[in-house]
């Protein structure tokens, strides 16, 4: 399919979406990177004057927070800053009373507190989206969605996700057309979840390597790996478990 007409026709679903929840617009989380961005455009097509792009920092690298603000700036997109630091670190010191924490593997303690702040930034987009009666947009591409690469009733919280079935190499391809900066679709991506983290480098693998794997194409050394992934984040695709009797 022709990039023009992905675009169009995802810019008609969110419309379609919408319209048969019987909502007014859009709410999105706008990061900094390629895929908010992309989906900034996309619902501002769909959108434009029933839009609100919430950039949320929470601990955030400053220069995301920078590279949200002036993307927002520059294509005109309704956007709101909603600061989550001081909510994040009172709910982080109400955590470890106790001593609960204490002993437990580092590595482990560092993810369940890193992943507080995309729940955290969940809660402020429904808190929104109450309000105005608006859709949640995530902004998950397929090849995150399938290697689990996201956080439960987090990032991967949403009523839809109109890159849900596109390759991230995919995501970049519709940021050239749409006219996304250069810099942002070049920035390494990350989550966000602690200074210095990027995705690649957390999950061990390029994203290049899952589209390959995707795509059949992926090197032997890479697919087990990948397919590995896949099956242990099987539970965040699903709805919870219940029992067939």
């Amino acid at each position: 399919m022709e990039t023009e007409e992905l675009s169009r026709k995802i810019v008609d679903w969110i419309r379609n979406k919408v319209v048969a929840a019987d909502a007014k617009g859009v709410v999105f989380g706008l990061s900094g990177g390629v895929d908010s961005a992309v989906v900034a455009l996309l619902c501002k097509k769909a959108f434009p004057g029933d839009l609100l792009a919430l950039i949320m920092p929470c601990r955030s690298a400053k220069e995301d927070v920078e590279d949200a603000l002036s993307f927002a700036r520059k294509f005109d997109v309704n956007h709101q800053l909603v600061v989550l630091d001081e909510s994040y670190d009172k709910l982080v010191s109400e955590l470890e009373k106790g001593g609960f924490c204490e002993g437990l593997d580092s590595g482990r303690k560092r993810l369940a507190f890193a992943n507080i702040k995309p729940r955290l930034r969940m809660t402020t987009l429904y808190y929104f989206a109450n309000l105005l009666n608006c859709l949640v947009v995530g902004t998950g591409n397929k090849s995150e969605i399938m290697v689990g690469y996201f956080t439960k009733h987090g990032d991967g919280a949403a009523d839809i996700l109109p890159l849900g079935n596109l390759l991230k190499t995919q995501v970049k391809e519709l940021a050239r057309y749409l006219g996304v900066p250069r810099e942002i679709i070049n920035k390494p991506p990350s989550a966000g979840l602690w200074r210095g983290q990027t995705d690649e480098a957390e999950m061990g693998v390029t994203y290049e390597e899952i589209d390959a794997f995707l795509s059949g194409r992926a090197s032997a050394n890479k697919s087990e790996k990948v397919s590995l992934m896949i099956k242990r984040s099987e539970h965040k695709r699903a709805l919870p478990d219940i029992p067939d009797f």
